[in-house]
């Protein structure tokens, strides 16, 4: 199993996503390297993935939806335009 130490994740978010909050750069950083990730899992894949899902799930009204009867797949196609849409500004520099 691969297991990234949070100041490299940490590090790869701030200079992948500079638009990233600092409290969630923490976070997430916390999230991905407190996993055990399959053997060949890029840092990247990893960030990526937690990223995702942290933004479906806490950022959007996808739980509300599963609550409501949409099955997953329905869920996750109504939610992931405003996924993509905090994605990209986080891949943005934010000036300060």
């Amino acid at each position: 199993m691969t297991v990234f130490p949070p100041d490299l994740v940490a590090r790869h978010i701030r200079k992948k996503h500079p638009g990233c909050p600092e409290f969630a750069v923490e976070f997430l950083a916390k999230e991905v390297s407190g996993k055990k990730w399959t053997p060949g899992v890029k840092l990247g894949r990893a960030v990526g993935i937690t990223m995702d899902g942290l933004l479906r799930h806490q950022m959007t009204e996808y739980e509300t939806l599963l609550l409501h009867g949409v099955d997953r797949e329905e869920a996750r196609k109504r939610v992931q335009p405003r996924v993509e849409a905090m994605l990209g500004i986080w891949k943005t520099c934010v000036s300060s």
